[in-house]
Parts: structure tokens; C-alpha cells; sequence
């Protein structure tokens, strides 16, 4: 059954209210028309009682707005009421596109500022809403999720600060570690993992792939991520291997300890297409010494899937790795900010969750369980039966 049909089976927590920081302001307007669209066609005898007052609308966008003074400072204003709804706030803390005024000079905001402005509007709230809900895909400080020395937890701290104001969910993407959740043990806590809209994607834009652990190969480019291959490997029914980085303890180059080598453990990826999986790509450095070394190992076709593409070094690297064959395709999502460049380029898929993020919203309000969302291992099997059978 598509989703989009289902019934109604349960009464909604409260009103939907659709708060999208400036953020966050595309993803958001993508989000609202797949609610408008479903619960414009969805049909229930219960829709004309009370309980579903509000329930179709032509936008469940609420308006918010983070005004700044001229000294930098800050306040969050909703443009109506928010009484007894169902609040989803969404956040992209990765966005630098956006800029304000500090003294006169032009500031780009950085991810404090986006994690202040939405704890503004959570503010600006006021305890009025039935329930609070906080969409942010890049979770806030999350490569800051453990303490190795005297240092500061801060990921754990902000979900902290997030429940103390009444934030009841948290939704987020392929979390750096999920275990930082742990800091807030009461409160709902998902980390989502986009592996079916990869797989979509993909197939959708590579016409001849073969599926099977005798063709392709999923490789973590480094030993942190190697459950996220694992998983990755289990649902799609192929074998794995993964590089591990050697690194010089003995320097500090730009805050870190210079990689030395990538060493690779894993069965031999020769005439093979190879998916390289993480959960994002920084600076970009060790993706593009991983897919080099497996061309050097004669895979066929490299596909680098990152959730996020923060891309803080640029494009130029990639483009020389596309031009010399290193790297054949690189898939991110859009939970983040996609600069006009980087959509622009012919070796990119641009992943669209939006989809996604709006069925998780209309189970959440529907207080419906979220195991069969969050579980994509059925989607992925019809998705390869199309596939193999010719279908798109």
C-alpha cells in the first residue's frame, strides 16, 4: 500500500505547525507541499470532527523570524498563535550562506548562531504549544559527541538544553555517533539513516549496475564508520571491506594528527563497482585518497554516498578526481546547504529527502511508530526487483 494512502487510524497530537528556520527555508517549502498534497487527498469520516480541526491547509508553515539589532544581537518572533499545536522546527546549523549585520560589518552565521536562533523560537513559544518537535538533520557538535581530555561535551549539552526548554523530540540524520543520545535518556531521540533514498537515487541516474556481492563492494573509508557499512552491506546484500587511517601522533596539523596512509582490509575489488559510505564529507581528503586507492586496485566504478556534503576545501579537488577517473559519481542529500556550484557539477546526485522528512513529520503527529520508516529493508528489495526487472 503507498504510504500516501493509508487511513487514518489515530487522532492527531494537536494541530500541524510547520516552523522551517531561514535555514532551512527550501527544504521546508518541499516538505510542506508533500504534507498539503497528502492530507489534501487523504480520506476519513472522522476529518469533519473536532479533533481534526485544522488538520487540511493550504500551508502548515507558521511564520518565524530571527531579527538582529545592529550590535549582532538577536530575538525570535512567530507571526501567529502557536496554542495547542504540534510544533515542528526545522534547522540546517550547516548553512553559511546566510549572513547578518555585526557593527556594520557583514557576519556569515555560523552553527552557534543557527542553534541560538532556533532555541529563540522554541522561546518565543512561550510553553503555548501542546507538543515541541526539533528537525535538525546535521545534529548540533556532533563530531564533538565524546570526551577524550579536558574538554567540552558539547553535543550533549545542547540536546540538554534543548529537552530543559520542553523540546519532547529530536530528529536527526546519520548522527556521527548515536550514542550521544545517552545524554538525554527520557526524551525521543531518532537518528534516521537515508540509505533507500541513496539506492533510489543512484539506480535512478546508473542504468547498468549489478547488484550482487559478485559485482559491487561497500567500503568505509575509515574504522568509525564501520556500522554504518555494515548496515549498508546487510540491507543490500553484498560484501564489505574498509580502509583504516594510519596517522602521525607525534604533529598537529590544522587541529588534527596528519594521516599518513590509508590502509585497506578486504577481499579484492578488482572489474568491481564499489560504494564508498559515510556519514559525511568535510574537507573531502580521505574520500579522495580512499577512491584513489581502489582505482589503484582496478574497481570499476566508484560511488561516494555521504549524507552530508559540507565541502569546506571546495570543488576543485573533486573535479581533478572526476576528470582523472578517480571518482565516477558523489551522492549527498540536501538536509544541508548545497551551494549553486556544487548542484552545477555533472558528477553530483542530489539526494532529496524531503520526502522522507514529511512522512516521519505525519507518523509523529499521528503518534504513529516510526519502525517501519526508519526500517528500509522491504523498500530496498522492490526497489532492486524493479530494477533487475528493467523498471525505473
Amino acid at each position: 500500500m503507498i504510504y500516501e494512502e493509508k487511513t487514518i487510524e489515530s487522532i492527531p497530537v494537536g494541530p500541524l505547525g510547520l516552523i522551517p528556520l531561514k535555514s532551512c527555508a527550501d527544504l521546508g517549502a518541499k516538505v510542506d507541499r508533500w504534507l498539503v498534497e497528502w492530507r489534501r487527498e487523504r480520506e476519513s469520516d472522522h476529518k469533519s470532527t473536532i479533533a481534526f480541526a485544522g488538520y487540511q491547509k493550504d500551508s502548515y508553515v507558521i511564520e518565524a523570524n530571527t531579527p538582529r539589532f545592529g550590535s549582532g544581537e538577536a530575538k525570535g518572533c512567530l507571526g501567529t498563535s502557536v496554542r495547542g499545536d504540534d510544533l515542528y522546527l526545522m534547522v540546517d546549523v550547516c548553512n553559511y550562506s546566510l549572513t547578518y549585520s555585526l557593527c556594520g560589518m557583514t557576519n556569515h552565521m555560523s552553527p552557534d548562531d543557527h542553534f541560538q536562533d532556533l532555541k529563540r523560537i522554541i522561546a518565543a513559544a512561550a510553553g503555548k504549544a501542546r507538543r515541541i518537535n526539533v528537525i535538525m538533520p546535521f545534529l548540533y557538535e556532533s563530531r564533538q559527541h565524546r570526551r577524550t581530555s579536558r574538554e567540552s561535551l558539547d553535543c550533549a549539552l545542547a540536546l540538554q538544553e534543548l529537552t530543559r526548554m520542553g523540546v519532547e523530540n529530536i530528529i536527526t540524520f546519520d548522527a556521527h555517533d548515536p550514542r550521544v543520545q545517552n545524554a538525554i535518556p527520557l526524551q525521543g531521540f531518532e537518528t534516521v539513516q537515508p540509505i533507500y533514498q541513496f539506492v533510489k537515487y543512484l539506480l535512478k541516474e546508473e542504468t547498468e549496475l549489478q547488484i550482487d556481492s559478485d559485482h559491487m563492494r561497500v567500503i568505509s573509508p575509515a574504522e568509525g564508520g564501520m556500522s554504518r557499512a555494515v548496515y549498508f552491506a546487510n540491507v543490500l546484500g553484498l560484501d564489505m571491506g574498509m580502509f583504516y587511517k594510519r596517522r602521525d601522533y607525534t604533529r598537529i596539523v590544522n587541529g588534527r594528527n596528519p594521516i599518513v596512509a590509508h590502509e585497506f582490509l578486504g577481499s579484492s575489488v578488482e572489474g568491481k563497482d564499489v560504494l564508498i559510505i559515510d556519514d559525511m564529507i568535510s574537507s573531502g581528503e580521505s574520500m579522495q585518497d580512499v577512491a584513489k586507492e581502489l582505482k589503484r586496485r582496478k574497481a570499476r566504478k566508484v560511488f561516494v554516498c555521504a549524507t552530508f556534503g559540507l565541502f569546506t576545501n571546495g570543488l576543485s579537488r573533486f573535479d581533478e578526481y572526476y576528470e582523472n577517473g578517480y571518482i565516477d559519481r558523489i551522492l549527498t542529500t540536501n538536509l544541508v546547504y548545497q551551494t549553486p556550484e556544487l548542484l552545477s557539477r555533472p558528477y553530483y546526485i542530489n539526494v532529496d529527502m524531503s520526502k522522507y522528512i514529511a512522512l516521519i513529520i505525519d507518523n509523529l503527529n499521528h503518534d504513529d511508530s516510526l519502525s517501519e520508516l526508519l526500517n528500509p529493508t522491504k523498500r530496498i528489495n522492490k526497489l532492486l526487483a524493479r530494477y533487475r526487472g528493467g523498471q525505473q
